[in-house]
C-alpha cells in the first residue's frame, strides 16, 4: 500500500436502526484503530429526520482523521466498518444500521466510478454540513448553511 504524508478527511456518520447512538461511538473508535489513521476531532451528536426516505430519526456526527491512506483504500475501510455493523443496502436511502461517507479528503477532487470527493450531495444534507461547519467552519458557508435551513437537526451534546 502507497502510505502517504497525513491528508486531514472528513467522514460523516449516521445510523437509525438498532442502537444508533452506540453504533457511532463503536464507528468513531474504529476509526481511531485503522492503520495510518487518527479521528483528531468529533463533532457533537445530532438528531436528524430522514432524508429522502423513511423509518427511525437518524443520529449524526462528522468526525475529522488525520490519514495516510489513500482515499481508496480510506473508502474500502469505511465500506468494512459499514459491513461489520450489519449495513445492509436493500434500496437506496433505507435505514441503516451505520452509514459512513467520505465527505472531504483534503482539498482532492476526486470523480470516479466508486468514488467522488467532495462528497456530491453533502451540501444538501444539514446533518452533514451543520456537524462539519461545527468541525471546519471555513469549510461551510453561511449560504450552505441557509440552503439546509429548513431540515430539522437537534444537536444532542456538546
Amino acid at each position: 500500500m502507497d502510505v502517504r504524508e497525513p491528508v486531514v478527511a472528513y467522514v460523516a456518520l449516521g445510523a437509525n436502526l438498532g442502537q444508533p447512538q452506540a453504533a457511532l461511538a463503536q464507528a468513531i473508535d474504529a476509526l481511531d484503530a485503522l492503520p495510518y489513521t487518527r479521528v483528531t476531532a468529533r463533532s457533537s451528536l445530532y438528531r436528524t429526520a430522514p432524508v429522502d426516505a423513511g423509518g427511525p430519526d437518524f443520529f449524526n456526527a462528522v468526525v475529522q482523521l488525520s490519514t495516510r491512506l489513500p482515499a481508496p483504500v480510506l473508502l474500502d475501510a469505511l465500506q468494512n466498518l459499514e459491513q461489520a455493523a450489519g449495513r445492509e443496502r436493500p434500496y437506496r436511502h433505507a435505514p441503516r444500521t451505520l452509514d459512513l461517507d467520505l465527505l472531504l479528503y483534503g482539498d482532492a477532487r476526486i470523480d470516479s466510478p466508486r468514488l467522488t470527493v467532495p462528497h456530491p450531495r453533502m451540501h444538501e444534507r444539514a446533518f452533514v454540513l451543520v456537524p462539519l461547519h461545527e468541525l471546519a467552519p471555513a469549510r461551510v458557508g453561511p449560504d450552505a448553511l441557509a440552503a439546509v435551513a429548513g431540515q430539522r437537526i437537534q444537536r444532542l451534546d456538546a
